[in-house]
């Protein structure tokens, strides 16, 4: 993982995940009943994690192209990140109880978006031109 961060840009990973998340928020938006049926997950739990996607990927493109470089920005961004991730996993902690499926999904989107965090932060600190540590 170590080598992908150094292929794409900080922008471009940002990039990348606010386009996910816009993907991500449309799909559970439009489709929050379909899914939960297939999944065993509440339409609303699905429903509201999609339209919370939104104003997320809004962010996300704008630290991208206007503060890219800017540290506390791209750590909110992070944050958050992890923060889903949590959410998401804690959901299986017997808050919901989705099938094979719902657990599938909940387990590989949760995958993704710590990937996302993962290489943010190392892109973060591989752009950090003092040497800090991030």
């Amino acid at each position: 993982m170590a080598h992908l961060h150094s292929r794409y840009s900080l922008p471009s990973i940002l990039l990348i995940d606010a386009a996910a998340c816009l993907g991500m928020g449309v799909g559970l938006v439009a489709l929050a009943g379909p899914l939960a049926g297939l999944m065993a997950l509440p339409a609303p739990l699905l429903f509201w994690a999609g339209a919370i996607l939104f104003p997320v990927a809004a962010y996300m493109a704008a630290v991208a192209l206007w503060l890219p470089g800017n540290a506390p920005a791209v750590m909110l961004v992070i944050l958050g990140n992890v923060l889903w991730v949590v959410a998401s996993l804690a959901l299986l902690a017997g808050v919901v109880a989705p099938n094979a499926l719902g657990v599938a999904f909940l387990l590989g989107q949760a995958a993704f978006v710590a990937v996302m965090a993962r290489l943010e932060q190392l892109a973060l600190r591989a752009a950090n031109p003092r040497g800090q540590e991030v």
